[in-house]
């Protein structure tokens, strides 16, 4: 279980409740007008939102420097370690041809009218350890192939895709937004994890094969020529993700060979043989230790498979063994160490390391370049994450949080409900689903301490669900979408913004059904 440094027994500052309320709606409102109007990065937005807060909170400066101080601490030493640890199993999976592999073994074996669920699924799978902008630049060439050369509509394939990519990306860690708001209401991991995926699978079907197959009768999309998989693509360094990234890159060498040839006779749509592998971009062809080059090899299918759902397995064995073993047992002791979400994600990574990355023929060296290359990309992230706890603990000090406890207790609001208007609010207006997802838990984190273990997980679900709802013009993912679909920005509303509030909506009914069953 995550924890956070415990917030003072008096809030900091003696102001009444009306200026508490002005406090906050300015802070909440000096971090949207930065975002959305300053175009202020959201790290630098969350800090001075943060400045704000206290101000004109009376919160004395070095109080309210300590409490933004103590967040970052206590969010980056909970949250930021787990968001490095996935983003080198994500890493190695990218770079290896792991996920490349996996794609080509589902994909390749289903018909026409079973891709739309094969690739929802697809998506989903190794959208457990990427981060979303990660998994749309490996699976749009793929996408933007199979619906070429088997005349799917392809937003029929591509809705499928996105849906269980941004899923996982709102519901399930080791994502930065439910990291997030699992630390900030002190939710327990595994059993959020284990919610989150029953959630997340009627979620992805709805929002994904369904909806897919809808919306392609009024949004006749075809693949951007610019953007479909050739023999020579661009040649570009590390680091940077988009249509000329190395990921990118890989992924569209790894298809581009087979679209050379022509149409297959079957349905078999890529081969094993066809896959091509040139690692990160980073540590260049396979070579071994003595610098002599080595055959590039796909990691094996189920190998890869595993690795990918390895933390995801222990984290849940640690929440069943919570349920059904006594305390201080052997067994209960070894799957709670097992089980501790950086242990898990550790053991995935050591794993990853073998299954991925050696299988794939790299050396010890390359094997610790992309380990190494998959940090710096998420460098922004882990900024914002550590601003917005400093932001959240803020907040908490200030008592905002008592007070807002106390008003929903008043007006016999749901705290499922709260948190997933004020994650929807927040997240229409900054664009931002972490911004959305760290500021809606401050701000109802005082209420998990009414709830029990399931009902503090699932608060943490609907504040993931709230952070996806609309994304439109002021989100970065919407412009990703439009340009790599070649759409419109109608045709990106119609699809990809109804597509996230469909997952928003959904999610949270299947919340609130939980909450009823629970």
């Amino acid at each position: 279980m995550l924890t956070l440094l415990a917030a003072p027994a008096e809030p900091a500052t003696s102001a009444g409740d009306a200026q508490l309320v002005v406090a906050a709606l300015l802070g909440i409102a000096a971090v949207v007008v930065l975002i959305a109007w300053g175009k202020v990065h959201p790290f630098l937005a969350l800090i001075l939102g943060a400045a704000v807060l206290g101000v004109v909170a009376a919160m004395a400066p070095d109080t309210m420097i300590e409490s933004f101080s103590a967040g970052v601490g206590s969010t980056v030493g909970g949250v930021g370690l787990l968001i490095a640890l996935g983003a080198m199993i994500g890493g190695l999976l990218a770079e290896s041809g792991g996920a490349d592999g996996i794609v080509n073994r589902v994909v390749g074996r289903v018909s026409g009218t079973a891709l739309p669920w094969a690739m929802a699924g697809v998506a989903a799978l190794i959208g457990l350890p990427l981060f979303f902008e990660v998994g749309v630049v490996l699976l749009v060439p793929i996408v933007l192939l199979v619906s070429l050369r088997t005349d799917v509509p392809l937003m029929k394939i591509g809705i499928p895709a996105l849906a269980g990519l941004s899923v996982l990306h709102g519901l399930v860690p080791p994502h930065p937004g439910p990291l997030v708001a699992i630390s900030s209401l002190n939710a327990d991991l595994g059993l959020t994890l284990g919610l989150g995926l029953i959630i997340a699978i009627p979620t992805v079907i709805v929002a994904g094969p369904v909806f897919g197959n809808f919306i392609a009768r009024y949004v006749p999309a075809t693949a951007p020529a610019a953007l479909l998989p050739t023999r020579h693509p661009p040649t570009t360094g590390g680091g940077r993700r988009g249509p000329g990234s190395p990921a990118a890159v890989r992924a569209r060498e790894s298809v581009g060979r087979d679209a050379g040839r022509g149409p297959a006779g079957d349905d078999d749509l890529l081969t094993d043989d066809d896959l091509v592998n040139p690692g990160s971009g980073r540590p260049g062809a396979p070579v071994d230790d003595s610098g002599t080059e080595t055959a590039r090899r796909t990691p094996r299918f189920w190998p890869a498979v595993l690795t990918v759902l390895l933390p995801v397995v222990l984290m849940l064995l640690r929440a069943v063994g919570e349920l059904t073993l006594a305390d201080g047992t052997v067994a209960r002791q070894t799957l709670d160490i097992a089980g501790a979400p950086i242990v898990a994600l550790l053991a995935g990574v050591i794993v990853a390391m073998f299954t991925l990355g050696y299988q794939a023929g790299f050396s010890r060296s390359q094997v610790s370049s992309v380990l190494g290359g998959s940090l710096p990309p998420i460098a922004g992230i882990l900024l914002i994450v550590a601003a917005g706890g400093g932001f959240k603990q803020v907040l908490v000090d200030a008592g905002v949080g008592d007070l807002v406890a106390d008003a929903a207790k008043d007006a016999n609001l749901s705290p499922l409900l709260l948190g997933w208007l004020v994650a929807v609010g927040i997240r229409v207006a900054t664009g931002s689903a972490t911004v959305a997802t760290i500021t809606a838990a401050g701000i109802v984190a005082p209420l998990a301490a009414t709830l029990d273990r399931p009902g503090v997980a699932l608060l943490a679900l609907a504040v993931g669900c709230g952070s996806l709802f609309f994304s439109h013009v002021n989100d970065a993912g919407f412009w990703l979408v439009k340009e790599y679909f070649g759409l419109t920005v109608g045709q990106t509303i119609k699809s990809w913004s109804v597509l996230e509030t469909i997952i928003s909506v959904v999610g949270f009914a299947g919340v609130l059904l939980l909450d009823l069953l629970l």
